[in-house]
């Protein structure tokens, strides 16, 4: 679960973590009152102007301006707030569509009042699986270009491995400071930065903080100007308070639906629609697919209780993507009966009134062959299969008819 820039500093202030403040804002009234707000706290007319959507490169699209004074913060306020914008990160890239930015930060400008002697840095954390143990990911590079600096200069970006049963060490604070060339109050802060960071991933179960730019203040404090907080959604039944800053808003629709009927479901490219029970044959019937020259057009784990109602559900998601062309549906009976499976399809197909592509149905395990034989009576256009790479046929035959 992804949180906005706003909600992250907040996670984040909580930890201790010295952050650029701001407040929030839906509106143009609402964003006045907090630039007032901002500019009185910070002594300077300065503030920042920042869409709140859930992607990054957000700079480079448009949607993060200065404001000098209040006109500024209107004309700026007012541009960014409805506008689609688009980064490489949205759906689509720079040629797609964009997102609908609901919400702007209003922030305290923390450059100010030396710019010149502010340091920019690149901080994430995160979890290594190759090496199975968390990793501090940082260079003294940040800003827009983080990406190009880890592609060009590799030797710029620097990794700390954290071993779980130790955890953070100080000397391993002390060496992220001193590679990142702070000194004096300012390696303090940092280790002190670094450390309070740490807890805030652990304490927060999340998979993901990404602090870009950190900044190194010309007064030698340090401070988080944006961050990109990434949860693990295993976890939120033991953080109520953090899954309830969700915003259904900026997900995929469908996706948002799916998780209401508890269905495991990420939407692909392809043009073929997938039902499965179980993420590791939902992975192989993507990969015969592809082999038998289809193109998956979504990750689809019904789970192990595939009732009707729950079929029903998937197919109804499925049918959304109009790119689908037909559906393999591809279940093993080892909780779930094949029988059910088969009367959830019948039942589905009946209620729906008409499925208008192909579907193909292999069923194997308990009862896989009651269930065939339903299938076959049933008096519907539904093909069955008893082996994978006969279903994979009877979908690119269904495709090259199609």
């Amino acid at each position: 679960m992804n949180l906005h820039e706003y909600q992250g500093k907040e996670l984040l202030k909580s930890y201790g973590v010295a952050i650029q403040e701001g407040i929030v804002a839906e509106s143009l009234e609402e964003a006045v009152e907090a630039y007032q707000k901002i500019t009185e706290a910070s002594g300077t007319n300065f503030a920042i102007v920042k869409a709140q959507i859930h992607a990054g490169g957000r700079g480079k699209g448009g949607g993060v301006k200065l404001a000098k004074n209040l006109e500024d913060l209107k004309e700026n306020a007012g541009n960014i707030l409805g506008m689609m914008l688009k980064t490489p990160q949205t759906p689509g890239g720079l040629n797609g569509p964009g997102k609908l930015v609901r919400k702007i930060l209003i922030a305290e400008d923390a450059y100010t009042p030396d710019f010149d002697s502010c340091e920019e840095m690149y901080i994430s954390i995160l979890m290594d699986r190759a090496q199975k143990c968390n990793v501090i990911i940082y260079s003294t590079e940040g800003g827009m270009d983080i990406e190009e600096v880890a592609e060009k200069t590799p030797h710029l970006v620097h990794k700390e491995y954290i071993d779980p049963t130790l955890g953070l060490q100080g000397f391993q604070l002390r060496k992220i400071a001193f590679n990142l060339g702070m000194e004096g109050q300012a390696f303090k802060e940092m280790t002190k930065f670094i450390s309070n960071l740490y807890k805030a991933f652990l304490g927060s179960d999340a998979s993901l903080f990404e602090i870009n730019p950190c900044i190194k203040t010309g007064d030698d404090r340090v401070i988080a100007v944006d961050c990109k907080v990434s949860l693990d959604d295993n976890s939120l039944f033991r953080h109520k308070d953090l899954a309830e800053l969700r915003d259904v808003t900026e997900e995929d629709p469908t996706e948002v639906e799916a998780k209401k009927h508890h269905l495991n479901y990420v939407n692909l490219d392809g043009n073929v629609g997938c039902m499965v029970n179980g993420a590791g044959l939902a992975m192989a019937t993507m990969d015969i697919i592809k082999l038998s020259g289809g193109e998956p057009a979504n990750f689809l784990d019904v789970g192990g209780t595939a009732d009707a109602a729950r079929v029903e559900a998937a197919f109804r998601i499925i049918l959304k993507d109009p790119q689908v062309k037909a559906i393999l549906i591809n279940i093993f009976g080892g909780i779930v009966r094949c029988d059910r499976v088969a009367q959830g399809v019948i039942d589905a197909y009946k209620n729906m009134g008409s499925i208008p592509v192909p579907i193909i149905v292999r069923l194997q395990g308990t009862n896989a062959d009651i269930a065939k034989k339903m299938i076959d009576e049933s008096g519907l256009d539904v093909h069955s299969a008893i082996i994978l790479q006969e279903a994979a046929d009877l979908v690119t035959k269904v495709l090259e008819d199609a």
